[in-house]
């Protein structure tokens, strides 16, 4: 068979799994060029005031209404099902809808409640999204390649297992991908993926799908991977939330994606956010209170503290990672965080990147050791194009699979580097480092090409949380003093390299191509200090950015 003719089966288990009920013809969308489609829900007439109002709800807010039986389940689901659909027809985020058995679980959740007057567990009711390379019983797992478009699951991921005894409800997969290392979303399966705010960026990748999900709010919670920063860039993107825990915490047994074995630099399982931090920590308690490692022995047993918000720590500030200096959006709004952290008393100081250069030269070799050798035979079993972000993530590793003395070095030079910089951050103390997520808005569909200000931190097995501070910083007139049509300024600026020269030609080309990308920004702790991490975080956004926008019953 061709490739075609297997990438169809993708697409026809999507198309039979849409819940046509709810689809809009096509006249009543915004037309092809409308960029920022986040506010159509609101004008779609598909869903009731109720609805929209359930679907701006953070999972905490959504738990404590179901808890006091102000809410249904049922009705939640449905809002969120609507609401997907939708999304799905502007985004294309989507990979398979799952609306009977999600409302059908929902019917279940809502007897239970009915019959004992409590919730089956902290996630009672809450819809969480699915990226869908996490394996889910009797579906299909393709993990963005044509080759295992045919493969069947036999029983869901522990992720699922731990989230569906909470009470969660799963009611979509979301879109990755070919090779699960774009910081984009295509694949010749189910296509490409775009952002609601405008739909010419990346949602992100490789949980684009994830990060569209959130944006446009089709979920309250989502489930991503990270590698080398396919949770955080999707949030950052997307003007979401999103947490890359320490490895070896959160249980990644039933997750499919080539290369699976290697233990160089592992990828992580973890949450995204439509709505706010506090479902992240949320999220992690009820992962890690389900005591995984009971089953995924790999796992280390460490229980999920509870730990108290106080302004008591030292924010390091990143301005720039010594490679490629950050789009003025993003030095912006670093700026405006240091002068919120230090009006609000806490303690700011300037981080000196150490070595990052160093770190994603260990990263980019230990991605592929075996020069990619996997995941290339894959894609020429069914001979599917190699997409343009495949053949550059690709070129990282060496021509050649690395020796078992080379990967051995490696690895020692991997360790060094997180002693050294753990080591750094303990000697000048500082307990937090805030810094830029990507080095500029969402990219240019097609030009996410420079991941080290999330990959840095893969090597270094830090934990990481994104977090937004604008939903819209892409406008012209932010773009400080190197945008469109200051050529003395970009005269007298001469990039470091090759590398800072390409990222930057894509800011001066047109600023104006970045129109309405949100900002986010990163918090980054210490290894295995994840709970702290996440309560560090929460002080610093409700300082940089206050409380707007939360959404509570």
């Amino acid at each position: 068979m061709s490739w075609q003719t297997e990438a169809l089966k993708a697409k026809t288990i999507l198309h039979n799994s849409l819940p046509k009920q709810w689809l809009l013809p096509e006249d009543r969308l915004p037309p092809p060029d409308t960029k920022n489609v986040i506010d159509f829900p609101k004008i779609s007439g598909l869903l009731s005031d109720r609805e929209l109002s359930i679907t701006d709800m953070s999972a905490t807010a959504l738990v404590a209404g179901m808890e006091s039986g102000r809410l249904s389940a049922e009705e939640v689901v449905v809002a969120f099902l609507k609401r997907a659909v939708l999304g799905h027809q502007l985004l294309n985020f989507a990979t398979e809808f799952m609306a009977e058995t999600a409302i059908a679980r929902a019917r279940e959740l809502d007897e239970y409640y009915k019959r004992t007057g409590k919730l089956v567990g902290p996630l009672h009711g809450v819809p969480i999204s699915v990226k869908e390379h996490i394996g889910m019983k009797n579906h299909t797992c393709n993990a963005g390649y044509v080759a295992w478009v045919n493969d069947m699951v036999q029983d869901d991921a522990l992720i699922l297992q731990c989230l569906s005894k909470a009470g969660a409800i799963f009611h979509v997969r979301t879109n990755q991908p070919q090779s699960l290392m774009h910081l984009c979303c295509s694949n010749n399966l189910t296509g490409t993926t775009t952002n609601p705010y405008n739909r010419t960026l990346s949602p992100g990748g490789s949980s684009g799908g994830e990060g569209a999900s959130m944006g446009f709010k089709c979920a309250p919670l989502g489930i991503g991977t990270d590698i080398g920063g396919s949770i955080r860039a999707p949030a950052a993107f997307c003007n979401a939330y999103g947490f890359r825990p320490t490895m070896r915490r959160n249980p990644c047994l039933g997750i499919k994606a080539p290369g699976s074995g290697q233990e160089a630099i592992l990828g992580v399982v973890g949450p995204l956010a439509a709505n706010s931090l506090e479902d992240l920590d949320l999220f992690q308690r009820v992962v890690i209170d389900s005591e995984p490692w009971d089953v995924e022995t790999s796992l280390v047993p460490i229980p999920w503290r509870r730990v108290s918000q106080h302004k008591g720590f030292t924010v390091g500030i990143m301005w720039d990672d010594g490679v490629v200096r950050p789009h003025p959006p993003i030095t912006k709004a670093l700026e405006t965080a240091k002068s919120k952290l230090q009006s609000a008393g806490i303690k700011v100081v300037d981080w000196e990147p150490y070595r990052h250069a160093h770190g994603w030269d260990i990263i980019s070799k230990l991605y592929f050791p075996d020069s990619a050798i996997t995941q290339k035979s894959l894609i020429a079993q069914t001979t599917e194009p190699t997409l343009p972000l495949t053949t550059w993530a690709f070129a990282y590793s060496s021509p050649d699979p690395l020796t078992i003395p080379e990967s051995w070095a490696l690895n020692v030079a991997r360790d060094e580097y997180r002693d050294e910089y753990h080591a750094l951050m303990k000697k000048i103390g500082v307990d937090i480092i805030l810094c830029p997520a990507y080095v500029g808005v969402a990219a240019v569909l097609g030009e996410a090409q420079y991941w080290n200000y999330t990959a840095v931190w893969n090597v270094l097995d830090f934990p990481a949380v994104v977090f937004p501070v604008s939903s819209s910083g892409g406008h012209a007139e932010d773009r400080g003093g190197l945008g469109k049509g200051e050529k003395d300024e970009e005269s007298r600026w001469k990039a470091r390299s090759e590398v800072e020269e390409r990222e930057w030609r894509k800011w001066w080309v047109d600023p104006g191509r970045f129109e309405g990308a949100p900002v986010g920004l990163q918090v980054v702790g210490r290894h295995f200090r994840d709970e702290e991490t996440i309560a560090a975080a929460k002080v610093v956004e409700e300082v940089v950015c206050g409380l707007e926008g939360r959404v509570r019953l």
